[in-house]
């Protein structure tokens, strides 16, 4: 018990392999422990005790082998976990059969394939999943998988040093709903900046984006990665600021979700499917070269860029339960600031509806 930072890392990958000596019969899907005890050792260090003598139930789906489809975006290295927990067999301890689509149309279309059964769940961005959700989706938010990915890029020779500066400046997005142009808008309203008034938005296509920056056409871009790290070390760009800075430092920025029939059916099922994707995060953010190597084929890109993407994220911050609805609800009441979400939402409220808590077993 020395060790708590180690046992936290660890508690999944022991749950799954417990599982497999556990008779299906013994495993009652809304059994599993509190999730304070699954997630946050430091507020009861016997509970990894206790999962570790095998006394918790176990998170693997009981029965016959589940088959599910779940979406991802195979460009993103922010869902490397996705390829790690199938190659790794993280998915077959779960008992799981996992078909993954790649998907590439709008959110809108996304969450309602998930919704409507196209695919059982998902990975995606919160600042991009929030407002669809708002809307009514029949998708649930089990968990958070890391932080880190967005940036603020612009050339050496400027005097744009901090978020402070960009009063009056030209920014370069690749999308006007992106996630990075949500959330670098948020900043600058924190910094007292209007995003509406004091800035201009000016489209790209992403892969154009370093060569608006060179030509002038913009004084600052927004890209996430890989694109964006690829971008800076090419172009020998600075970083103003990314998703990590300030007090986001510990805020999630990609979540996992899934359909509403799918938890409400087989919550044993959900829960397997989201401790997978945990435990596969845990596995990215203890073995980043490893995991280079598996995703390196979605990439293009050369493997020890993608580690060092992967070490400058936070894929150890997996936030479940109470946690995660606090942190949603901070990005709905930031989306709120700079007119994303409705003037009326209650942050607390509309977080509570859209995330469900598999892993401590309240529907």
């Amino acid at each position: 018990m020395a060790n708590l930072t180690a046992s936290r890392r660890s508690l999944l990958r022991a749950a799954g392999v417990a599982a497999l000596a556990v008779p299906a019969g013994a495993m009652a899907p809304r059994a599993a422990a509190p999730v304070s005890a699954l997630f946050d050792p430091l507020s009861d260090p016997s509970a990894i005790c206790r999962t570790a003598s095998g006394a918790t139930p176990a998170l693997t789906a009981p029965g016959a082998r589940r088959q599910l489809k779940l979406t991802w975006n195979a460009n993103a290295i922010c869902t490397a976990g996705v390829p790690v927990a199938k190659e790794t067999g993280i998915f077959e301890r779960y008992n799981l059969d996992v078909e993954f689509i790649n998907f590439g149309g709008s959110t809108d279309q996304l969450l309602e394939a998930i919704a409507t059964g196209k695919a059982d769940g998902g990975i995606g961005m919160a600042l991009r999943w929030l407002k669809p959700l708002e809307q009514g989706f029949d998708v649930r938010i089990t968990a958070g998988t890391h932080g880190g990915c967005m940036r603020l890029f612009t050339q050496q020779a400027t005097a744009i040093n901090a978020v402070q500066d960009l009063r009056g400046k030209r920014i370069g997005v690749s999308d006007m709903a992106a996630p990075d142009k949500n959330f670098f808008a948020i900043l600058a309203r924190h910094a007292g900046i209007d995003p509406d008034r004091d800035i201009t938005w000016r489209q790209f296509p992403g892969d154009l984006l370093g060569e608006a920056l060179k030509r002038g056409d913009v004084d600052v871009i927004s890209q996430s990665d890989p694109l964006g790290w690829i971008v800076r070390e090419r172009d020998n760009l600075r970083e103003v600021a990314n998703n990590l800075t300030g007090h986001y430092s510990n805020r999630v920025c990609c979540v996992v979700g899934l359909r509403g029939s799918l938890i409400r059916d087989d919550l044993a099922a959900a829960r397997a499917l989201t401790a997978a994707l945990l435990e596969a995060q845990h596995f990215v953010h203890d073995n980043p070269d490893r995991t280079a190597e598996i995703f390196a084929p979605y990439a293009r890109v050369p493997t020890p860029q993608l580690a060092a993407m992967l070490r400058s994220h936070t894929h150890g911050h997996n936030p479940v339960g109470r946690q995660l609805e606090q942190e949603l609800a901070g990005y709905i009441d930031d989306l709120k600031l700079v007119n994303v979400m409705r003037r009326n939402t209650d942050p607390a409220r509309l977080a509570a509806r859209i995330h469900t808590d598999v892993l401590g077993g309240a529907v």
